[in-house]
């Protein structure tokens, strides 16, 4: 996916997705496989519950026998009785806590301040996130990548006020998209919006994105359902434009993109 970028606040800045994995997805069937679990039953038998036979109960005649015979008894000897060893009751195997972000961030009247990935959309529970669970910050070179590094890439960046850029991917708990986002910090609310006027992604249909008055979007639909489709919504909040890109096996569902889009608007509106 290529995006363009012009030379001057309001042009249309060029984006390509964080990473072409189309057929590489639709290969490994990273979105379609899930994995088989085999039910394991324990059966424990349980104690024989039949009385032990009775011993026959001896007769007079050979109660008199014994006694005539019988020598003087000798002294009892106490008789060792074991001692029942204790089984162990199992105890349940501790969890290890989740690990509590260390990043902080605070937003005052759409100015965002301190770590830009604390305002990263949550990944949802159940999602495996790629690389550090609080995502990345982004170098310049990281953020050329996002648009082709096409020349003069940084300095139309800069026209608007750029500051930095933060970028997450994660896959969703089910297995079937992968979620990246990436926040880009400008110099005002002005400047941002304006960013967000001037982006676009060529080669992708144009679809609306419901819940974010701000956001615009794409979709590109596989030639096969068994190949990837992926979706990208752009919109900004305050002085931080945002771009969520979804990867899907088969027809992308604009629904997907737009609940994202609006959790993203509604976590940079209230830093949590």
């Amino acid at each position: 996916m290529e995006a363009a970028a012009g030379p001057v606040p309001g042009a249309a800045p060029a984006r390509r997705l964080p990473r072409a994995v189309g057929v590489a997805l639709a290969t490994a069937g990273l979105l379609a496989v899930t994995a088989a679990s085999a039910a394991v039953t324990v059966a424990v038998g349980k104690p024989d519950g039949r009385p032990a036979a009775a011993a026959p109960a001896p007769t007079v005649a050979a109660s008199a026998s014994v006694s005539a015979a019988a020598s003087p008894s000798p002294t009892p000897t106490a008789v060792p009785v074991p001692v029942p060893v204790p089984v162990p009751v199992p105890t349940a195997v501790p969890t290890t806590p989740k690990p509590a972000s260390t990043v902080k961030g605070t937003v005052d009247g759409g100015k965002h301040e301190g770590d830009l990935r604390y305002f990263l959309l949550p990944i949802p529970d159940g999602g495996e996130s790629y690389g550090p669970a609080d995502g990345m910050t982004m170098s310049n070179d990281d953020v050329a990548d996002q648009f082709g590094k096409q020349d003069g890439i940084m300095d139309i960046l800069g026209s608007y006020g750029y500051k930095e850029g933060a970028s997450r991917m994660y896959r969703t708990a089910d297995g079937k998209a992968e979620v990246t986002v990436t926040l880009l910090h400008f110099g005002s609310t002005a400047m941002a919006t304006a960013f967000v006027k001037g982006y676009t992604v060529k080669s992708q249909d144009p679809i609306d994105i419901d819940g974010d008055p701000n956001a615009h979007g794409y979709v590109k639909k596989p030639r096969q359902q068994a190949y990837t489709g992926s979706m990208t919504g752009i919109s900004s909040q305050g002085d931080v434009q945002y771009t969520i890109d979804v990867e899907v096996k088969g027809t992308p569902d604009k629904a997907l993109l737009s609940d994202l889009m609006k959790r993203q608007r509604e976590w940079l509106a209230s830093g949590g």
